[in-house]
């Protein structure tokens, strides 16, 4: 039995009342949020990193997590879509973890059981022909190597082929129809994100429109904007998204504030970095293009190669912590778990997620569409 700490959907209106006291959040998109939250126990995952640092404490209880496991820099969102590709400054194809909203001091472990989750979901789905102790395995393993190796960025390309032949880039014909298709924005964009968003614009008073962008689901609400110029020839678009301290300092209720961790990450990652994102400001402004495109698991044709993915996976969740924790501490830690380790403390996770979706489908269910509200103007 998964023991009790308090209702859910009181967890979720503590939160974001929280984080309502920190940024501007976008009502209506608060309210699609919880209705994708509804619609299938993915996306509710991905929406709910709150609740998996407020549910963390319970593998402590199961034996599953040690007190003194080695802190790293984590991305603590982590999960199999938190991965994708961009240019790096030689315009070389890269591909790793893409987004750090949640980035923070926590347990090195906490990164790969969540990770190993989203695997099993996506395993129970049907998305992959694996098994779950496989599937935890070659997270584990290319963890492991990952960190005893030092880490190593992945440029495709030259390497890792078999990695570049599963990415598939949007059509630019398509990309750009549905970024030209959002609707300008005539609200007031607050100045960070305008001051952001014109420094990485490729040209000096460069004449672009604003858009509001409603995407991701973990940081659904947060106020999103899109510059969309001309330059050249064609199409350019620069995002920003508002940032603020993760949440797993809510679910410790620490009174202090550690602050917004995503340059961080970023910058003491093992990485071959991209030079159009940029954290600054209580915002993350970066290029949006084609090219930038996420691995679908539809498209990975071999169980094989499933089983290299999430052994890429491991060794690019090693590539980040090692910028801030010693691989030899969180190797011996490691070792010390077992191998049956990450699959049982994933798989708990999992039912502890699985009860808390259960509980949110039957509240929407009984709940009223809200009304529209209309976006809060920046402070």
């Amino acid at each position: 039995m998964t023991p009790q700490i308090g209702s859910f959907a009181l967890a979720t209106a503590d939160y974001e009342a929280w984080l309502d006291e920190r940024i501007s959040l976008v009502p209506q998109d608060v309210a699609d949020k919880h209705s994708q939250m509804a619609s299938a126990l993915f996306p509710f995952l991905r929406a709910t990193f709150y609740r998996w640092a407020q549910l963390w404490p319970l593998l402590q209880e199961e034996g599953l997590e040690s007190l003194d496991a080695p802190e790293v820099l984590a991305v603590g969102d982590l999960h199999m879509e938190n991965f994708g590709t961009w240019r790096d400054a030689e315009a070389r194809l890269v591909w790793g973890i893409n987004d750090f909203d949640e980035a923070c001091r926590m347990p090195y472990s906490i990164d790969l059981v969540r990770l190993a989750a989203s695997v099993f979901l996506a395993i129970d789905s049907g998305q992959l022909g694996l098994g779950h102790q496989e599937a935890a395995e070659a997270i584990r393993t290319g963890y492991r190597e990952g960190l005893v190796s030092g880490g190593s960025p992945f440029v495709l390309g030259e390497s890792h082929g078999w990695l570049l032949d599963l990415v598939r880039p949007a059509r630019p014909a398509n990309f750009w129809e549905k970024m030209l298709s959002l609707k300008e924005f005539s609200g007031k964009v607050p100045k960070a994100a305008v001051k952001g968003l014109e420094r990485l614009l490729p040209g000096k008073n460069l004449e672009y429109r604003l858009a509001h962008r409603v995407a991701g689901l973990g940081s659904r609400g947060r106020q999103r904007f899109v510059a969309i110029a001309d330059f050249e020839g064609g199409h350019v678009c620069r995002e920003a998204k508002e940032l603020t301290t993760s949440a797993w300092w809510w679910a410790r209720k620490r009174q202090t504030d550690a602050g917004i961790r995503y340059q961080d990450a970023l910058d003491r990652a093992v990485r071959a970095r991209d030079p159009f994102v940029r954290a600054r400001s209580g915002w993350v402004v970066r290029r949006l293009a084609p090219d930038c495109a996420k691995i679908a698991l539809a498209d990975v044709p071999k169980d094989k190669e499933k089983d290299k993915l999430l052994h890429a996976m491991g060794r690019e969740a090693a590539n980040v912590h090692l910028g801030s924790g010693s691989p030899r501490a969180i190797v011996r830690d490691l070792d010390s778990r077992g191998k049956q380790w990450l699959h049982d403390a994933a798989g708990f996770m999992v039912h502890a997620t699985r009860a808390d979706w259960e509980e949110w489908k039957k509240s929407a269910a009984r709940a009223q569409p809200p009304a529209p509200v209309p976006l809060k103007p920046g402070r």
